[in-house]
């Protein structure tokens, strides 16, 4: 017992004497836990500190992970779940009781820098929670204000999918689907506070949707030939993230708003993902995380074409891969780490480290997208329970998907929950991926370029 108490002393010390080394870099880490299998939150905030990261963005404001941070120099961006936005729209007392729990009971201690809103809210369809939003940001700051916290910034992460226009940038605009109060009052409300306007942006995704007809390397930041000159404005831009944040000014500057300044709240690159998901992989992940740093903590900032000079304050998204994540399979390969800790592949977080000293990443052998068939299976080593629960959902929607599984059909053997689950989620994913629909089943089923069909059973697939 004893020795246990003095192996927690001394990484307690350790944690500390790291985290007054921290630099003052602008570069944070979000820090999400959609995973079964990631570390303790003590040892994540060894790994933040390890990696000389001084700004953390949590998904909610975890107890554990608050106090942990007490012990730290890290600045903490807190979250109001979605789930909390409207009642404490409606109520100024349940604002005043969210400020207590979540940032009186640790701050100044934990130095919470940020409390946003929601996450995404207007990526949901869900319009009474859009119109709730600002009035939930007002009641925040207020209690804020009402416990003498003026130097913590309220604001709100928004997704891409705000504008119905960012191509060319000049041409950016809101959707109009929104209603102009809720914009309005944003922006009113993100100027007279100074906050600024919290952005999750992916270059990764408008490449990976038409990668033949646009460069990699300035989707990467890969400085070199290629440029992009708005004919609207005349500003020249020599990457993708840039274009991307500078359509978000424009479209602020539409209703009158120029001196919002916007931080990234989420971005990076995927190092893996399905094999219809081109060019995510640990090299590209690593060079525009990289790259992402050196823009980012240049000095002076360089801001974009359409804000020079100004600092964005900026979050990686993520510290680790979150295997219980849905949808595609980028959505569970941002992480830095491996769940053991150990680094996917490095970035330096003071972005002073040349390219040469960092360790060779093998280059991909190609990042254009694949053609031809996929099929979708049941992924190995998954629980036959869980798998025969999957197989009864993809075939119980009435739609002939399973039909060749019948008795006397087929594909009805071999009469196994396997073959049986690799032949509906096939049949369904093909189906469906026109919707959206990925190759997924709650984790227990894979891609492969394999053609699964045996005999008479032929395993629909999707062409690419």
């Amino acid at each position: 017992m004893c020795t246990e108490k003095a192996v927690f002393a001394f990484s307690l010390c350790y944690l500390l004497s790291l985290s007054c080394a921290l630099s003052s870099n602008k570069i944070g880490v979000n820090y999400g836990r959609l995973g079964n299998n990631l570390p303790s939150p003590y040892q994540s905030i060894e790994h933040l500190i390890s990696m000389n990261v001084s700004h953390v963005k949590l998904y909610d404001a975890n107890p554990e992970v608050l106090k942990l941070l007490s012990r730290t120099r890290i600045h903490v961006s807190i979250m109001v779940t979605n789930e909390q936005i409207s009642s404490i729209a409606l109520n100024q007392s349940h604002a005043n009781l969210w400020v207590q729990e979540n940032v009186i009971s640790y701050y100044p201690d934990t130095k919470i820098q940020f409390v946003l809103v929601g996450n995404e809210v207007i990526s949901y369809n869900d319009r009474k929670m859009w119109l709730d939003l600002v009035p939930a940001m007002r009641k925040i700051k207020k209690s804020l204000n009402k416990y003498d916290i003026h130097n913590i910034k309220v604001g709100t992460p928004l997704a891409m999918d705000i504008l119905e226009s960012s191509f060319p940038p000049s041409s950016g605009r809101f959707r109009s689907d929104i209603p102009s109060q809720v914009i309005v009052s944003l922006l009113k409300f993100l100027n007279a506070t100074k906050s600024f306007y919290f952005l999750d942006v992916y270059p990764y995704f408008p490449w990976s949707a038409n990668p033949t007809n646009m460069s990699l390397d300035f989707a990467l930041m890969n400085y070199g030939n290629v440029t992009y000159k708005d004919p609207e404005s005349n500003l020249v831009y020599t990457n993708l993230l840039d274009q991307m944040l500078d359509s978000v000014v424009f479209a602020m500057r539409k209703f009158g708003f120029d001196n919002i300044s916007i931080a990234v709240s989420e971005t990076g690159w995927p190092h893996a993902g399905d094999i219809d998901q081109p060019g995510a992989n640990a090299y590209n992940a690593a060079t525009y995380n990289r790259n992402l740093v050196r823009k980012m903590t240049s000095n002076p900032p360089l801001g974009t074409p359409a804000k020079p000079g100004v600092e964005i304050p900026t979050f990686i998204f993520s510290l680790y891969d979150e295997n219980q994540k849905s949808g595609p399979g980028t959505e569970r390969h941002w992480g830095l780490l491996e769940n053991n800790g150990m680094p996917i592949y490095e970035v330096d977080f003071t972005g002073t480290r040349p390219e040469k000293e960092y360790s060779e990443l093998v280059k991909p052998v190609s990042n254009m997208p694949y053609n031809g068939k996929i099929w979708c299976v049941a992924a190995n080593a998954v629980s036959p329970m869980e798998l025969a629960a999957a197989l009864d959902m993809a075939c119980g929607q009435g739609n002939g998907t399973c039909a060749e599984l019948a008795p006397g059909k087929g594909c009805y053997e071999p009469v196994s929950v396997i073959a049986h689950a690799s032949y509906a989620f096939s049949s369904y994913w093909a189906k469906f991926r026109s919707a959206g629909v990925p190759c997924y089943f709650n984790g227990l089923a894979v891609q492969t370029i394999t053609d699964p069909s045996h005999g008479s059973c032929q395993f629909p697939s999707v062409v690419v």
